[in-house]
């Protein structure tokens, strides 16, 4: 009873709800112990961080969260002098730092719209505000000049999410496997004048790093927030999506051999979550959450369910490659594995007043805490999915996991 009090306080959730987890899955699996196993490895991968850092594991709240915030800081550090000191306000600088990313990165192919079909969809539904940026009073006359991965990366920030919910994305009902191809994965550095135009969507975002998952593109806008941290944030979030297209490319090339090519396209790239109950069943559940739903609620019902989310695997993929950008330059790779594995690990300490604060140690939640320090705000639902995905691992090992949230995503849940 120990391991599931511990867990489901991480977790937030009833430890009833944990007990029947692993109730159920010990009768499918045969195996026993493993929320005890999990709160051992969890223990001794914060003690072995922890005397990195020159701490114990009585060490204050306050002491672990500026320690961990202290590393991030120095790593950022060494990552902008291995990229050449970039400059997040400088779209040559960022041609760099998203060229040394795809070169991390082994998943360079994916099956996207083609670049005439994009054109045709700007053709159909011209995004005026963009046309008013650049200055063209026709949508043909922008295409004939301009680069089409430009455009359509700018409808992300220019042309609000109202326009491109109402107009834009209903013509994705009409779109077919022909209209895709297999090409490379393209990482796109805008240009400077988009600076004025891309400061809202960084306030809200609080990054300048975007994607579209359908046309295979990463994008950066030469804005900064100037946060410490912000580069290697930055950094790990180029490299997540550099995971996340090729994943999502693959479901696109597998509904292409259905009926319902488009529904399911649609369903994937609005990140559709199941917001009903399931019925009672004998076997194990789990909901698929294609997004972070705590940051929209943090008290959302389907988070204190058991679930898994595609996005703690792109994240854990992307932590792994970040140790390879320490060979780029002088070499820090040590430094930077620091943060492998981390991603599901976390605990509480006491504070000053000897009330107890969770810890987070997955360098995401230390980043964005580390960006958004000024604000008093801490970040811990990335560590939180990843715990709830090593649950899942710990009975059917990684790549099962995978196997059920690809073949069951767009109805949202499977059992075990």
């Amino acid at each position: 009873m120990f391991a599931y009090g511990k867990i489901a306080r991480i977790l937030r959730t009833d430890k009833d709800i944990l007990r029947q987890v692993e109730e159920k899955l010990k009768t499918g699996t045969g195996k026993s112990g493993v929320f005890d196993k999990i709160v051992v490895e969890n223990q001794t991968a914060i003690k072995s961080r922890l005397e990195i850092l020159g701490l114990k594991e009585d060490s204050s709240a306050k002491e672990i969260y500026n320690a961990l915030i202290t590393k991030v800081e120095a790593d950022d550090k060494k990552l902008s002098a291995a990229l050449g000191e970039p400059k997040c306000s400088n779209y040559k600088d960022w041609e760099r730092v998203l060229a040394a990313a795809l070169g991390l990165a082994d998943q360079l192919q994916g099956f996207f719209l083609k670049k005439e079909k994009a054109a045709e969809l700007i053709l159909e539904r011209p995004p005026e505000k963009i046309m008013k940026v650049l200055g063209y009073a026709s949508a043909q006359e922008m295409l004939k000049n301009e680069d089409i991965f430009e455009v359509w990366s700018a409808l992300r920030f220019v042309e609000g999410n109202d326009w491109l919910n109402q107009e834009f994305f209903k013509q994705y009902q009409s779109l077919t496997p022909d209209d895709f191809e297999t090409r490379p994965i393209k990482v796109l550095a805008l240009s400077d004048r988009w600076l004025q135009t891309g400061e809202d969507f960084i306030r809200r975002k609080y990054h300048n790093i975007s994607h579209l998952k359908e046309l295979g593109v990463v994008f950066a806008l030469p804005l900064s927030l100037d946060a410490r941290g912000e580069l290697i944030r930055n950094f790990s979030l180029v490299l997540h999506y550099l995971n996340e297209i090729p994943f999502y490319s693959r479901l696109f090339e597998h509904y292409a051999q259905t009926q319902a090519f488009s529904r399911n396209l649609i369903s994937l790239l609005s990140g559709e979550t199941i917001d009903e109950r399931l019925p009672s069943s004998p076997k194990s559940q789990w909901l698929i959450i294609q997004r972070y739903l705590a940051k929209e609620d943090e008290n959302d019902w389907r988070l204190f369910e058991p679930h898994v989310n595609p996005e703690a695997i792109h994240w854990r993929r992307a932590e792994s490659l970040l140790a390879k950008a320490g060979d780029l330059a002088d070499g820090f790779s040590a430094d930077l594995a620091f943060w492998q594995n981390l991603n599901w690990v976390g605990d509480y300490f006491k504070d000053e007043t000897g009330a107890e604060t969770l810890a987070s140690f997955n360098l995401v939640d230390t980043a964005m805490s580390l960006v958004m320090r000024k604000e008093l705000i801490k970040y811990l639902y990335h560590h939180q999915e990843a715990l709830w995905n090593r649950i899942f691992a710990e009975y059917f090992g990684e790549e099962k996991l995978e196997e059920l949230i690809k073949e069951n995503i767009v109805k949202g849940w499977f059992e075990v």
